[in-house]
């Protein structure tokens, strides 16, 4: 699924991708786990194409097989689009939208036609437990049922890579718990991988492998 070498990336002077090397199979659920600034959420943002690692003889990033640096940008975008989905600490929903059209939304970047992505939505909306809800704006919904709408939005072309940058970070505890519990249940239902930033112990700790951040490296 994943095949990272010697993924190195600095802003101006500052290094904060030392040589970090990382596989990860598919189906997989990681967790990384570190202090502030030790490099995972940058880490995160390469993996999902957000940013590039700085170039360098020995580096490389596979996804799905496909060696990422060929593809440039126009390729990369839709690689992205159609490959990973992606759940942040707060949902980024768009306000005058629906949940069902906001998690159309990647859908119609892909080109879908309208009735075949509102149905894979609607699908998605109902296994989350949302298909009463399908018809509300945002500010209509919870804190977490806006988070699973969000979780919907990263899944409605069907990736096989979710990334999650401290997913339940902006929701009490039982809402997290919820939502933790989803993602394995997503996993074993959908077969994707999830590769989950977080500083919730009890999250990382449900992952089927916990890595450690320190200063720009992977050290367990």
């Amino acid at each position: 699924m994943i095949k990272a070498e010697n993924i190195l990336k600095s802003y101006g002077d500052v290094q904060v991708l030392k040589g970090v090397d990382l596989l990860i199979k598919d189906a997989e659920v990681v967790s990384i786990v570190g202090a502030s600034g030790a490099g995972k959420t940058t880490l995160l943002q390469i993996l999902g194409t957000l940013d590039r690692a700085d170039k360098h003889a020995n580096t490389n990033l596979y996804i799905n097989d496909i060696e990422i640096s060929k593809l440039n940008e126009r390729e990369l975008s839709r690689f992205r689009n159609l490959n990973i989905g992606f759940i942040f600490q707060f949902h980024q929903l768009l306000p005058e939208f629906t949940a069902l059209e906001n998690v159309c939304i990647p859908a119609f970047i892909a080109k879908k036609e309208k009735d075949v992505a509102e149905k894979k939505a609607k699908e998605l909306l109902d296994f989350l437990g949302l298909s009463h809800r399908m018809y509300h704006k945002p500010s209509q919904l919870s804190g977490g049922e806006q988070q699973r709408v969000a979780v919907a939005r990263s899944l409605v072309n069907e990736p096989a890579l979710i990334l999650a940058d401290e997913p339940s970070g902006n929701l009490d505890s039982e809402s997290a718990e919820n939502l933790h519990k989803l993602f394995f249940k997503l996993r074993d239902t959908y077969n994707q991988t999830f590769v989950i930033v977080t500083h919730n112990e009890e999250l990382a700790e449900m992952a089927d492998r916990k890595l450690t951040m320190v200063d720009g490296k992977i050290i367990s």
